[in-house]
């Protein structure tokens, strides 16, 4: 099932309701994921009073748990190990030990394998987000460029006319002075979304190689 990541840059109520699916593998982000379930992830201290930045890791914590397939992986480590400390050699080796019980077949290899297979889908999701952020960004540049060109040129024309014309010369000059103005707000909401999807990106994938990089060493 895929994430409408229309639905963060544009209001668009069908984004809250997902298709259902019948393929067993889940190979991309979910809409929804039951909360009980989703691995919670720190906000990045420099981007605190980002408005967005809590909305997109939730997004991310959604999709990363919306991955987990039935039984013990990597998914079912990250979370045994965070909830002792990611740091802690001996809550790799009592996460895995645990693990072991419920899936026998369960070894390091299996679980690298895993965690690189959510870092891959992680990065999908942030690749698509960032393209549409930047498209987003691209466009409303090239808009506001275009509106100014337009209306400094008309403003040229206008000042080469007769004196009759003054009053709409002060109009279209009045025009481009808000220009910057009136796309200040948007232009500045769609940048912050950007600031916020790459630092919830890499906040997850830093939990996710640090675990990687636990199992390494631990197991």
């Amino acid at each position: 099932m895929e994430f409408n990541w229309k639905s963060i840059f544009i209001n668009d109520t069908s984004a809250s309701k997902p298709e259902p699916t019948t393929v067993q593998e889940k190979t991309s982000f979910p809409t929804t994921v039951p909360v009980a379930h989703n691995p919670t992830f720190e906000a990045p201290k420099s981007l605190v009073d980002n408005p967005f930045l809590d909305e997109i890791l939730d997004v991310y914590q959604k999709g990363f748990a919306g991955l987990n397939q039935d039984g013990f992986d990597f998914f079912e480590m990250f979370k045994s190990v965070n909830a002792v400390g990611s740091t802690n050699s001996q809550s790799y080796v009592m996460a895995f030990a645990m693990g072991k019980t419920i899936n026998p077949n369960l070894s390091k290899e299996v679980l690298i394998e895993k965690g690189k297979f959510y870092l891959l889908e992680l990065e999908k999701v942030y690749k698509n987000y960032n393209d549409i952020g930047g498209n987003k960004k691209k466009a409303l540049e090239q808009k506001i460029q275009g509106e100014k060109s337009n209306l400094q040129k008309e403003i040229s024309d206008i000042e080469s006319t007769i004196l009759k014309l003054q009053t709409q010369l002060a109009e279209k000059k009045d025009l481009l002075n808000k220009t910057d103005f009136v796309y200040n707000v948007e232009f500045s909401e769609i940048n912050s979304k950007i600031e916020a999807n790459i630092a919830a990106k890499n906040k997850i994938v830093e939990s996710i190689n640090l675990v990687i990089s636990g199992i390494n060493q631990y197991l």
